[in-house]
């Protein structure tokens, strides 16, 4: 089946997007990304080095050829900081895409929404394609898409808790009102929680922790890939509707 995402003129083969922290070394990390089938790699600039090329570099083991990479600003607290690692990557020749995040406080990464606001009104302005990472705020969903975002990712649950879709009803209500598309980032920790996230209409998923962090990356990768792939088809082939009593499989009618 056919079913391509496309984004601010970019196409996407797979709806599972990865992330690259946390692995043991950037062999499991390329194993891994192989065994999702993810085509969308995002890598945080201030944390690996993907801009000097002098360096052991995570694009030896990535070629950017076969994925698209998608910087992200994790670990910044500021809008400058956000703003300076955006260019940095970008000079760089990494890609103009961004996955935004501006930090606001340590203990649960939620981010500042006032300067993710800001950043991402100013990046968009500047030519980039902007991803922001989001609380599961339908308001401020349609804040970003104001400020220029290309879609809008909001929390399923905080960064590396595992916890899995939090608030499906908030979740619904940006689906429904959001007209670009809606990336569910963060909070996913096993396949079910990416097929919740899927056939509530999302249109991918970003998933790093919850592959880097298991037992066997390389089998929770490609458990992931086939939950986002059977949330998918779950989303788009209508679920039937819930009922308080039973119905029968088999009519009764022309029954001896």
């Amino acid at each position: 089946m056919q079913d391509i995402l496309e984004i601010a003129g970019i196409q996407f083969k797979s709806r599972l997007w990865v992330g690259t922290g946390k692995y043991k070394d950037f062999d499991e990390t390329a194993r891994a990304i192989e065994a999702s089938g993810a085509d969308v790699v995002t890598v945080a600039v201030r944390r690996v080095n993907i801009i000097n090329r002098k360096e052991p570099n995570l694009l030896d083991y990535i070629d950017p050829k076969k994925y698209k990479i998608l910087p992200n600003t994790a670990g910044c607290y500021t809008v400058e900081d956000a703003l300076r690692y955006s260019r940095l990557a970008r000079e760089a020749g990494v890609s103009d895409m961004v996955k935004l995040e501006v930090i606001g406080d340590d203990k649960t990464l939620f981010p500042d929404v006032c300067g993710l606001l800001k950043a991402t009104e100013i990046l968009a302005k500047e030519g980039f394609k902007v991803f922001p990472y989001s609380t599961d705020d339908p308001i401020i969903a349609r804040r970003l898409v104001d400020a220029g975002a290309v879609a809008v990712m909001p929390l399923g649950a905080p960064i590396g808790s595992g916890l899995g879709i939090r608030n499906p009803y908030n979740l619904k209500i940006i689906l429904e009102t959001i007209k670009i598309p809606i990336i569910v980032d963060a909070g996913v920790g096993t396949a079910s929680d990416a097929a919740i996230a899927m056939e509530l209409g999302a249109d991918a998923a970003l998933i790093n922790t919850a592959i880097a962090g298991a037992k066997d990356p390389i089998m929770m990768a490609m458990a992931m890939k086939n939950a986002v792939i059977a949330g998918r088809l779950a989303f788009l082939s209508g679920r039937i509707p819930k009922k308080l009593y039973a119905s029968a499989s088999s009519p009764i009618e022309g029954m001896f």
